[in-house]
């Protein structure tokens, strides 16, 4: 179950126009196919978004999605740096149950 791990730096001031987007299109994220997680978080000059979702199909189906090139469109301007997109998948180690994340 692949997990995505987006980091989106925002340039001087634009931080809440990004969370404002996300916002907006998080309702129809969830509601696509195989999300599992899609959490946004933030910090003083970036934004966050922790996905975790069932299967390759559905994280593709989203990667190529309106919604997602809804949410690049809106942002774009905001960006202070291309996004940075990381693809992971779970490694077991430690406490079983506290080794990753609870959907996965």
């Amino acid at each position: 179950m692949p997990v995505v791990v987006a980091t989106v730096r925002t340039k001087p001031g634009r931080r809440e126009d990004v969370l404002a987007a996300f916002r907006r299109h998080t309702p129809a994220v969830h509601a696509e196919p195989g999300c599992l997680l899609y959490a946004v978080h933030s910090g003083e000059d970036r934004v966050t978004v922790i996905e975790n979702w069932a299967d390759q199909a559905s994280l593709d189906a989203h990667s190529a999605g309106p919604v997602l090139e809804a949410i690049g469109a809106e942002i774009a301007e905001a960006l202070a740096a291309p996004v940075d997109v990381a693809v992971l998948q779970p490694v077991p180690a430690g406490e079983p149950g506290k080794d990753r994340l609870p959907q996965t």
